[in-house]
């Protein structure tokens, strides 16, 4: 962590590098060419330090599997930068609007303009992918960034701030850290956009502390996704699917499946086939790199009282420990944990996990579990199993959520092509892609008028031939 010294000065001089930003962005907005070599430059800095970026993320949680972070970080991350270069011309291109007809032959246009100066506060548990792919949409969308990573991965915010500082002007792109204070102070900036990821609390905050300014936020908060099992779908298919989604960062992912919804007849297979296909991809859990740790003591001791609580309550935790390896606060190894009978007013139904910790919902008919998922707060995914196109269609059709994978999970974050967002109490807007180039972007209308126009006739004093010309219009 940075020293108390440096974090004081730097949250002393957040107004100033943000007031630098504003005068640098006033005198000349990026145009097509300095965005195009912003993003490119990124990904190439990406790329030559692939194998620090790994080492720092490993760091910051006490282990992580390189494969994880080039999968999960490093790959999504170039997706996004690679796609807006490669997109970018055709999304700056202005975009004809058709006008009403009573208005022609005027012409009108949308143009996209940059807002100004974007800021991103980003979460821990992905530290680079949810920092620089946001920033990604930002630069294309032509404006200048400062970004604050979590304190909580202070490795990686150190790497990406000395990454940035070797790429970008600090009135251009830097990267602020620090901590709670500093993120505090941060979020009360007068940004033209400020980005937030984290929990619901946090971004209760960020929103209030923004709102001071009127600046307009995007929130991705997570919440408590849900996989919905139909009762014909190939059991086994739908654990290691299930599983990969939730084991991967040992479930600190914000999309993660949080419980599963499985027909009430099903349950046995479920433990069963989770036992075998956990011991398949992790037979050892404490002494294995690929099974990633919880990031620190607080989170790991949060995650042992959900489930003590629900055991307290009356569910059945069953803990799968295939190697039945000490799993503890020294080495921070969560061990894969079902909670089987979990209520709803169990802490763990009601909270977003963030951890490997996954509870069995039965269900007797399809609409059941549809009502279940909508009687609670709009979660930030929904994966749904089944080989039915109707069915498909209509659980689609009636649930809420931000995003969904159909017969998997998570993977619909990383198609650049698809807006990612929360919904309600999960989020507001959207970014990756275009989406994300929109969002930072003024989206600007303009009206063409044409050297003549017969909207001349509607001007005081109005003659019988303005009024027959209302009335046409009218149709009365």
């Amino acid at each position: 962590m940075e020293s108390a010294t440096a974090t004081v000065a730097t949250r002393g001089g957040l107004r100033e590098q943000f007031e630098a930003q504003r005068s640098a962005f006033r005198k000349s907005p990026p145009g097509y060419k300095q965005r195009v070599e912003a993003l490119r430059s990124l990904d190439r800095a990406l790329v030559w330090h692939k194998d620090d970026i790994i080492a720092a993320i490993s760091d910051d949680f006490g282990g992580r599997a390189a494969e994880e972070t080039v999968a999960l970080e490093l790959v999504p991350a170039l997706n996004e930068i690679r796609h807006a270069a490669r997109e970018l011309k055709r999304w700056m291109e202005p975009r004809h609007a058709p006008v009403t007809w009573q208005f022609w032959p005027a012409r009108a246009r949308v143009v996209y303009q940059p807002l100004g100066v974007v800021g991103v506060l980003s979460a821990w548990n992905y530290p680079l992918f949810l920092s620089l792919g946001p920033m990604a949409g930002a630069l294309a969308a032509g404006n200048h960034v400062m970004l604050k990573p979590s304190e909580l991965a202070p490795k990686t915010a150190g790497l990406m701030r000395t990454m940035i500082a070797e790429l970008y002007a600090p009135e251009y792109v830097t990267v602020i850290t620090g901590d709670t204070g500093v993120a505090a102070e941060f979020a009360r900036l007068p940004f033209d956009h400020l980005l937030f990821t984290g929990s619901e609390r946090v971004g209760r905050l960020v929103m209030k502390a923004a709102s001071e300014n009127l600046t307009p936020v995007t929130l991705e908060l997570g919440g408590k996704s849900p996989a919905l099992v139909h009762a014909d779908y190939p059991l086994r298919k739908a654990v290691e699917r299930i599983l990969a989604g939730k084991l991967y960062n040992a479930g600190q992912t914000c999309v993660a499946p949080d419980y599963v919804l499985l027909p009430r007849e099903r349950q046995d297979e479920f433990v069963s086939a989770a036992k075998q296909v956990i011991a398949r991809m992790y037979p050892r859990l404490a002494g294995n790199r690929e099974y990633t740790r919880v990031v620190n003591d607080r989170h790991y001791q949060r995650l042992r009282r959900l489930v003590e609580d629900a055991c307290a309550g009356g569910a059945e935790a069953i803990e799968i420990n295939p190697a039945a390896e000490a799993c503890d606060e020294a080495n921070r190894v969560f061990a894969p944990t079902l909670l089987l009978n979990a209520r709803d007013d169990m802490a763990v139904m009601q909270e977003e996990i963030f951890g490997p910790v996954l509870p069995v919902v039965l269900y007797d008919t399809l609409h059941e579990a549809i009502e279940y998922v909508n009687a609670r707060p709009h979660p930030l995914a929904l994966y749904y199993f089944d080989h039915h196109g109707g069915r498909i269609k209509d659980v689609i059709a009636r649930t809420f959520a931000g995003g969904v994978t159909v017969n998997d999970c998570m993977f619909h974050v990383g198609q650049p092509d698809l807006p990612f967002g929360g919904v309600g109490p999960s989020g507001m807007g959207h970014y990756h892609g275009f989406d994300g180039f929109e969002t930072f972007s003024k989206k600007k209308g303009v009206f063409l008028q044409s050297r003549w126009t017969p909207l001349t006739l509607l001007r005081p004093p109005y003659s019988n031939t303005a009024r027959r010309l209302l009335k046409f219009i009218v149709g009365a």
